[in-house]
């Protein structure tokens, strides 16, 4: 009964976290969430364009450090099937956003009437 409850309740299978780990992350995700707030907020980097791309990226890095140190995924947990789900979902996810972008994208350019047409109309 020892050897089955030992392979069964392995180490490895359930993460241990300690409050250091959640204040870590309740840490760097204040602080990235109040750089890119300032950034807006401020309009200190002018572009739009610029300041959109920069808050995107705090955005991922926001996303990884929840799914770390919140969802405690890593490619250990699970026997790394989280982290193969994790990967299927992301793929998925750019399949379906880069679709749809290139469908709109061919709709606006076939679908807009042309200035031509405009004219002709009785």
């Amino acid at each position: 009964m020892s050897a089955l409850h030992s392979d069964t309740h392995g180490h490895d299978a359930v993460p241990h976290v300690a409050l250091k780990d959640y204040a870590t992350g309740f840490v760097l995700s204040v602080v990235l969430t109040a750089i890119p707030f300032w950034l807006v907020m401020s309009g200190v980097l002018g572009d739009k364009a610029l300041t959109a791309m920069i808050v995107a990226t705090f955005a991922v890095v926001q996303v990884v450090v929840q799914m770390i140190f919140f969802l405690h995924m890593n490619t250990r947990s699970e026997g790394g099937w989280n982290f193969l789900a994790l990967i299927f979902t992301v793929i998925l996810v750019g399949i379906v956003l880069s679709g749809s972008l290139w469908v709109m994208a061919h709709l606006n350019q076939n679908m807009m009437p042309m200035p031509h047409a405009m004219n002709e109309l009785p």
